[in-house]
């Protein structure tokens, strides 16, 4: 069992999500499936569950949400473990058919904001609504919820697993075996149905974990980190599927690191800080409250280049595109980044970079999300001025 496996499972038992959930024996799924809207005996189902909710069956889903105007709305949440604050007044809002990508360093608040929309974790204040009303453990139910902690039974079959958690949710057997089946063929792992999860690689897992929040037909997608450890051929999948959803009216919220998918696949994105989310918009417009940027590539020293710059008045700092199709590495060539104010004289900087050598690339370029996160996560926070900006050899100049 890898370590992963040993930090989500105790005694064979599934610790996170649905504590103290036996999974299914050989048999199936024992007395309850008679009847699936009994409450479980003692030592069967979930502590967490009152029973199963009553199942309904997949409906046309853009007209149902238009009509109701489902919607997610986080509003001014507060938790503090001890002296730790770890959310701080967090608000956001997530429209139908919405991919909205959460984003921000270690420690900033995504995963506590997430198990509180769950209702696994309480907020000391705030609110969590859907469709305009608070979001109760009925509403829970219909949500789709991937963990950044992958909850799956690691000696127990991934197409039984799937079948067993689409009954949970209150999915008949029939519906639950049919889900399961075109999930599996979905995500590309219906040959491995029958194998235990824990011998399945970790992208399988990953893909299988993805199926158990897709299998009951949910409302509302929550995905912790659902990019984790995945191939290219893997992050296209999921990708290809988070679309689906979302065109399908679907919300859809994710948090992850890689930014530079975030950027491809999200409508909107919410950068959280410290407990706060201190930038929140389309890529566009985050891009647009961004000081715009020059990018050059000269064939001289990066020393030369810094000093010819500096010569004008004008700071530069390495090109963070470099090495990428964007900005390709060439022998010789110093690649570099000006923030440049409205107004600036560009031509004065050509001017300046030339004395360094022959410029081979000079335009605008727009900040990616990757510059926009540093920036927004360094300064938002505290309203803290600009660190001293280091040169291209790492030399320290004012801002």
């Amino acid at each position: 069992m890898t370590a992963g496996f040993k930090a989500g499972f105790r005694r064979g038992r599934r610790v996170s999500g649905f504590r103290g959930c036996k999974p299914p024996d050989a048999a199936g799924f024992g007395s309850r499936t008679a009847n699936p809207g009994a409450r479980p005996r003692a030592g069967e189902g979930c502590s967490t569950l009152s029973g199963f909710p009553t199942y309904r069956p997949p409906v046309d889903r853009p007209a149902a949400l238009c009509q109701d105007g489902f919607m997610l709305e986080v509003g001014s949440l507060n938790k503090s473990f001890g002296s730790l604050r770890a959310l701080r007044n967090l608000s956001f809002h997530v429209g139908r058919g919405e991919i909205f990508g959460f984003v921000g360093s270690n420690g900033a608040g995504k995963t506590t904001a997430m198990r509180i929309m769950l209702g696994v974790m309480a907020a000391d204040s705030g609110t969590v609504t859907w469709n305009g009303r608070p979001l109760d453990m009925e509403a829970r139910r219909r949500i789709g919820y991937m963990p950044e902690e992958r909850g799956l039974y690691p000696r127990m079959a991934a197409g039984a697993q799937l079948e067993y958690f689409a009954r949970l949710h209150g999915v008949p057997k029939a519906d639950a075996t049919a889900a399961m089946e075109r999930w599996t063929e979905r995500l590309g792992v219906a040959g491995r149905r029958g194998d235990n999860v824990q011998k399945l690689s970790l992208g399988n897992q990953q893909r299988v974990q993805l199926g158990a929040a897709l299998v009951h037909d949910p409302d509302l997608l929550v995905l912790d980190e659902p990019f984790s450890g995945l191939d290219p051929v893997a992050v296209d999948v999921m990708s290809g599927v988070l679309k689906e959803k979302a065109s399908a009216g679907v919300p859809v919220v994710f948090s992850s690191h890689q930014l530079d998918l975030v950027e491809r696949l999200c409508d909107r994105v919410g950068i959280v800080s410290q407990g706060s989310v201190v930038a929140e918009g389309t890529i566009e417009e985050l891009r647009g409250s961004a000081d715009p940027q020059l990018a050059l590539a000269v064939t001289a020293t990066a020393d030369a280049l810094e000093r010819a710059l500096a010569a004008a008045g004008v700071t530069a700092r390495p090109d963070p595109l470099e090495g990428t199709s964007d900005a390709p590495r060439r022998r010789g060539l110093t690649r570099a980044v000006i923030d440049v104010a409205e107004g600036a004289d560009d031509q004065a900087i050509l001017r300046a970079a030339l004395a360094a050598g022959p410029v081979r690339e000079f335009g605008p370029r727009r900040p990616h999300l990757a510059d926009l996160f540093k920036d927004v996560v360094v300064v938002a926070p505290q309203e803290e001025p600009r660190p001293a900006r280091r040169g291209l050899f790492g030399r320290r100049r004012a801002a």
